[in-house]
């Protein structure tokens, strides 16, 4: 492994995901940090998109995913999320971190979350 990888950083999406009613009554904002961990060495010569993977494909993967059934939980949304992404043969490996940006919380909180790494096996 390089320690190579795509990152993508502050992923806004609206969802409809929670446990309770309130949080399926409505979309809500979600915030994600995603890391594709992959082999960049052919890129950096050929400097063509081919030879890596392309980070607008996944966010739009990332984004119908988060639009789309709810999950109850951060950590299924985040599981489906990552095992959408290896789809892509060309990632080793996905690490997700969902926020939820307006969590059903009584304190003041900037965000609740999850993060979780799937690697091929």
């Amino acid at each position: 492994m390089t320690g190579d990888r795509i990152e993508i950083r502050g992923l806004r999406l609206l969802g409809v995901h929670g446990l309770l009613p309130e949080e399926r009554s409505r979309p809500q904002p979600f915030e994600l940090d995603i890391d594709l961990e992959i082999d960049m060495d052919g890129a950096a010569v050929s400097d063509d998109l081919a030879d890596t993977a392309d980070y607008a494909a996944a966010i739009q993967r990332v984004a119908d995913i988060v639009s789309a059934a709810p999950h109850d939980l951060l950590e299924s949304l985040a599981g489906a999320i990552a095992d959408a992404l290896l789809a892509d043969g060309r990632i080793r490996s996905a690490t997700v971190a969902v926020r939820k940006l307006r969590p059903p919380v009584p304190h003041q909180v900037a965000s609740t979350g999850v993060r979780l790494t799937r690697s091929r096996a």
